[in-house]
């Protein structure tokens, strides 16, 4: 399923002395089963963007088409683009509201009007997929970690099968533990079923060992897109945007100032690690 935005335009409080342009313009394609960084710094238009997605707002001009159709061209159809584009916001742990973690996650299912034994098989599928035993299916999700808490939630999105998931900043105030708890599922979730992934973050380390491509959001507009070793060859415009290059790639560019012959364009863990080994043999050797 590719979504296509065609001159995105929204303005908000429009006419008013409060006007302000949230997207400017912005035409841009996400093509079915990529996984997509989406980043850009606070007042970027990140979240306008990705509520335009599943049609939560109208834009103010242009359009977004889902498979070729524009998703407001029939109101009455928003619920099923809704359905197909699952979006789980930041915290979303506090929509919790069921008793138990299998009410809250067969909340949206239900609503789809899904037999009890489809409603079952989303529900069971969800739980695994993030993470989650049936040893849990009977707590109050209110008990759970902070961790536990995001899991059960974004189960909750999936449980209603979406093509596309989009993720609004999913690892915000955990703890390590619980941070790489949530990255794991999501990266599982991609693998095993293939599902389009919209992930916006604030960490760069988290979008260069995921995504296969990044989105740039500044002052509205699209302003880079590419993989992330394109983009992060790039720090100094990052920069400027208030974004920065992930960490290891700015030791690198020390070790080049240094003379040491060593790529400039390492921007995960496992890239600098097996780069320094190389660097430590030539300089024994």
């Amino acid at each position: 399923m590719s979504i296509q935005l065609n001159h995105l335009t929204h303005v908000y409080n429009e006419g008013t002395t409060f006007e302000k342009v949230a997207l400017n313009d912005v035409t841009l394609e996400i093509q079915t089963g990529e996984f997509i960084g989406l980043i850009g710094h606070t007042g970027s238009g990140k979240s306008t963007l990705i509520q335009h997605l599943n049609g939560i707002i109208s834009p103010s001009s242009g359009e977004i088409l889902l498979d070729g159709e524009n998703i407001h061209k029939d109101k009455a159809k928003l619920k099923e683009v809704r359905r197909r584009i699952g979006l789980a916001f930041q915290y979303p742990e506090y929509q919790l509201f069921e008793m138990t973690v299998y009410k809250d996650v067969a909340f949206g299912p239900t609503n789809l009007g899904l037999s009890a034994e489809q409603i079952h098989e989303n529900v069971v599928a969800a739980l695994n997929i993030v993470g989650i035993d049936e040893t849990f299916y009977e707590k109050s999700p209110f008990e759970l970690s902070g961790g536990q808490k995001r899991r059960v939630a974004i189960a909750g999105v999936l449980a209603m099968n979406p093509e596309v998931l989009i993720l609004d900043e999913p690892t915000a105030g955990l703890d390590p533990k619980g941070r790489d708890e949530i990255l794991a599922a999501i990266h599982k979730l991609h693998e095993e079923r293939g599902i389009t992934v919209i992930l916006v973050s604030h960490s760069m380390e988290d979008v260069a060992r995921l995504v296969d491509r990044i989105i740039v959001m500044h002052k509205g507009k699209v302003a880079m897109t590419g993989t992330p070793r394109e983009i992060f060859s790039h720090p100094m415009e990052l920069e400027q945007m208030g974004l920065a290059a992930p960490q290891v790639s700015y030791v690198f560019a020390k070790l080049k100032e240094k003379g040491y012959d060593v790529p400039t364009d390492i921007y995960t863990v496992e890239e600098a690690r097996d780069a320094l080994l190389k660097l430590v043999k030539q300089v024994k050797a």
